[in-house]
């Protein structure tokens, strides 16, 4: 009884934007910290709360 959320199936998408957009950075600077950038915005991007969802206490 398991509910599948409406985001999961974005949250790769969101990540992949996010890497692509950091080895972009890095292709242009040649600083692997961009990658490192990229995934961590896609990331944040992808994360939301879930609504109506009770807190476990």
């Amino acid at each position: 009884m398991s509910k599948k959320s409406k985001n999961s199936d974005t949250v790769g998408a969101w990540i992949g934007v996010g890497t692509a957009t950091g080895v972009a950075g890095f292709a242009l600077t040649n600083e692997p910290v961009w990658i490192a950038v990229g995934v961590a915005i896609g990331a944040a991007m992808s994360w939301r709360k879930p609504k109506n969802e009770k807190e476990a206490s």
